[in-house]
């Protein structure tokens, strides 16, 4: 008999086994090759990138989950709630050593996304799906789904939108089965590859 599935909340113990998790997940995504393009270092240097957000932001709003199963933390999520997207001047300062060792020289690369991402953001409320992944040893085990239909059943409590921005272009139809359709299309510099915002009406 597999195992549960069981997704909650996360707490602060749970940074340090959550980014590496997630550095796992993002290691072969094409946007992170870009910005990152050290095999060697990019899965640890993902892991500290991933903490540095979760402790500094996403934390604090509520929004972080995990999917765990018999060998520990096997997918997270990181959401914003309606109105919390944007990171304070106080959240960006904390943040910027931890992205700093993250990303050595790449930083600037680093803050290329992050602005054309906010250049792209939408206005409107919403709930803000700003990472999600799984480890690949347990990828297709249904983790992500449990994470993603964990809060999106919140979302479609509140009757509220959402929006998140596929870093990978094989990852689009699987958001698309969640009810999120693409809006548009990032081009990153330097002849990187593109994100693609996708957005989700209520229900």
């Amino acid at each position: 008999m597999p195992f549960a599935i069981a997704v909650r909340t996360s707490r602060k113990a749970d940074i340090r086994p959550l980014a590496g998790t997630l550095g796992r997940a993002f290691y072969d995504d094409p946007v992170m090759r870009w910005m990152l393009p050290d095999n060697a270092r990019r899965a640890r240097r993902l892991a500290r990138m991933f903490a540095t957000m979760t402790r500094h932001h996403f934390l604090a709003g509520g929004g972080v989950e995990i999917a765990a199963g018999a060998d520990g933390i096997g997918a997270a999520a990181l959401w914003d709630p309606p109105g919390r997207w944007r990171q304070s001047p106080l959240e960006e300062f904390r943040m910027m050593p931890g992205f700093m060792l993250a990303m050595g020289t790449r930083a600037g690369r680093g803050r290329q996304i992050a602005e054309l991402m906010k250049q792209h953001h939408p206005e409107e409320p919403h709930w803000y799906l700003g990472v999600i992944g799984s480890d690949p040893s347990v990828r297709g085990g249904g983790f992500g789904r449990a994470l993603m239909q964990s809060r999106l059943d919140r979302v479609d409590a509140e009757h509220a939108p959402a929006y998140l921005e596929s870093s990978n272009p094989d990852n689009i139809p699987y958001y698309q089965r969640f009810g999120f359709e693409v809006t548009g299309e990032i081009t990153l510099p330097d002849d990187g590859p593109k994100m693609w915002p996708m957005w989700r009406d209520p229900r």
